[in-house]
C-alpha cells in the first residue's frame, strides 16, 4: 500500500474506531487469530534489565506445554528501538515481539509495524484501567500491545522539611504556587522544586493531566493541539513561577540537580511512580525523610492525574505466528507469577491493576519506609489516570520542547512562546511526512 495512502487510512481509522477492518487490509493475516500447533520460537526485542529471567519463566513453564519458545534479545530503549523496528520492518524482517513506549505506538501503527491482537489475548482488558488500555487502542476497537508498566504522576516531598517550615501539603496547583512562595520567604536559600526541561515526558504528562489532547484525528486527517488551552494553563503557570524566582530553573538528573535534593536545597519534586530509584542514588541521604502524596489538582475535589513513563508488549506485523506471540504478550503482562517475576527482576511498576498491591509491592520501597501505604496510595492514584493522545511523530515534539522549553526556562522568557514552537515543528514535520493535517 502507498504510504501516504496508509497514513490517511491509519489517521481515519484512530478517528472512527473502526480500525481491526482498515488495518488488517493493510497488513495483518486471516491467519493471526487461528490456533497455531507444533514448536514456534518467538523472537522479543525489549530493554528491560532481567527480562531473560522472566523469560525463562515461560520456556519452563507455560511455554513449554505450548510449545512456545521465546528468545529474548535485550535491544537500547526508546528513539533508537523505534527506528531499529521500522529499519527491519521495511525489509520485513522485524522480530515477532517489540517492547514500545505509550507515546510509539502510533508512529509504528502508522507505520504498519504493529498488529491488531484484539483477537489473541483473552480478557486482559479486564485487567488494566481503562485510560492505561487506552494507550495500547489509540481509541479504537483494536488492541495493538499489551500494557506493561505505567508511570502515574504524584508529588514527593520533604516530610521533615515541611514540618520545619510549617508548609502544607500543596493539593491544588494554586496551593503549590502558593507554598513555593511561602518557603522562599522563610528560607530565601531553598527551593521548592524546579521546572526541568530535559525530559519532555514530565511536562507531557502536567499537560495529560490538564486535559490536553496533543494528537486527534477528524476524518482522514491529524490535528496538532499542542499549544490547546489546557497546554497553554500548564505552561503559563510553570513559566510564571519561574519568571518570579519562585522555583528554581536548572534541569533535571544532573549533579547539581542531585546536590539540591540530597542537601535539601530543593525540597519537593513532582515525579511518579518510579521516583524512589532515582531518589535512592540522587539523594542517598535524604532516605526515609520523603513522602508521597496525589498530585496538586487545578480544580478543588477533582481526582486525576497524568502518565509519565511506561511502555507495552506489541506483535508485529512481520511475526509469522501472532496468535501465539500475543499470548506470550498477554502471559507476560497479566500472570501473577509473571508479573511478580517482572517487579523482582526488572524493577518495573505493574500496569495490571491486581499485581499493584500484592507480591513485591506488599511493603513500600525502601527508601520511602517510612510511609507504609505507599504502594496503596500509588495504585489509587494510577486508577485516575486520564486518556492520553499521541500521535505519529511525538519525538519531534519532544526534541522541540528541549530546545525552545530549556532556552525558556534558562532565559526565564515566555513559555507559551515556546508552546507554539513546539506546535509549528510538530505540524510541519507531519506535513514533510506526508500525513494529512487539519488546521
Amino acid at each position: 500500500m502507498p504510504n501516504t495512502t496508509r497514513r490517511r487510512l491509519v489517521a481515519s481509522t484512530i478517528a472512527v474506531a473502526l480500525g481491526t477492518t482498515a488495518l488488517v487490509a493493510c497488513g495483518s493475516s486471516d491467519s493471526d487469530s487461528k490456533t497455531e500447533s507444533g514448536p514456534v520460537t518467538l523472537t522479543y526485542w525489549a530493554w528491560v534489565p532481567g527480562m531473560d529471567k522472566v523469560v525463562d519463566l515461560w520456556n519452563k513453564g507455560p511455554g513449554k506445554k505450548d510449545q512456545i519458545t521465546v528468545v529474548f534479545k535485550k535491544q537500547a530503549s526508546g528513539d533508537s528501538l523505534v527506528t531499529k523496528i521500522l529499519t527491519a520492518h521495511k525489509a520485513k524482517k522485524a522480530p515477532d515481539l517489540v517492547q514500545a513506549e505509550y507515546q510509539a505506538l502510533p508512529t509504528l501503527v502508522s507505520n504498519d509495524a504493529l498488529a491488531d491482537i484484539s483477537k489473541d489475548i483473552g480478557d486482559a482488558k479486564s485487567k488494566f484501567a481503562d485510560g492505561v488500555w487506552q494507550q495500547v487502542t489509540l481509541g479504537t476497537d483494536a488492541a495493538y500491545a499489551v500494557p506493561q508498566d505505567i508511570g502515574p504522576m504524584m508529588f514527593y516531598y520533604r516530610a521533615d522539611l515541611f514540618k520545619k517550615y510549617g508548609l502544607k501539603v500543596p493539593t491544588t496547583w494554586d496551593e503549590f504556587a502558593q507554598t513555593a512562595r511561602a518557603l522562599k520567604k522563610k528560607a530565601p536559600d531553598k527551593d521548592l522544586t524546579t521546572f526541568s526541561a530535559n525530559d519532555s515526558g514530565l511536562f507531557a504528562g502536567l499537560a495529560q493531566q490538564a486535559g490536553a489532547k496533543w494528537w486527534t484525528t477528524s476524518g482522514d486527517k491529524w490535528k496538532v493541539a499542542i499549544n490547546d488551552a489546557a497546554t497553554q494553563k500548564v505552561a503559563t503557570f510553570w513559566g510564571g513561577l519561574v519568571k518570579e524566582g519562585a522555583i528554581d530553573n536548572q534541569p533535571m538528573y544532573t549533579p547539581a540537580w542531585n546536590k539540591a535534593l540530597n542537601t535539601g536545597k530543593q525540597i519537593a519534586w513532582v515525579s511518579a511512580v518510579w521516583a524512589p530509584g532515582t531518589l535512592t542514588t540522587a539523594a542517598p541521604e535524604t532516605k526515609g525523610k520523603w513522602a508521597m502524596a496525589p498530585l496538586p489538582q487545578w480544580s478543588a475535589g477533582e481526582n486525576v492525574t497524568g502518565s509519565w513513563g511506561g511502555s507495552s508488549v506489541a506483535v508485529t506485523t512481520d511475526s509469522a505466528h501472532k496468535a501465539a506471540a500475543a499470548k506470550f504478550a498477554a502471559w507476560l503482562n497479566t500472570d501473577s507469577a509473571a508479573l511478580q517475576a517482572l517487579a523482582k527482576e526488572s524493577g518495573i511498576y505493574p500496569a495490571a491493576t491486581n499485581a499493584q498491591t500484592s507480591g513485591a509491592f506488599a511493603n513500600p520501597p525502601a527508601y520511602f519506609s517510612n510511609q507504609s501505604d505507599f504502594y496503596t496510595k500509588a495504585a489509587q492514584i494510577a486508577k485516575t489516570t486520564a486518556p492520553s493522545a499521541w500521535g505519529p511523530n511525538v519525538n519531534v515534539a519532544y526534541t522541540t520542547f528541549n530546545d525552545a522549553f530549556g532556552a525558556a526556562a534558562k532565559n526565564k522568557s515566555d513559555f507559551t512562546a515556546a508552546l507554539d514552537t513546539m506546535q509549528d515543528a510538530t505540524v510541519a514535520d507531519l506535513k514533510k511526512q506526508g500525513f494529512e493535517v487539519s488546521e
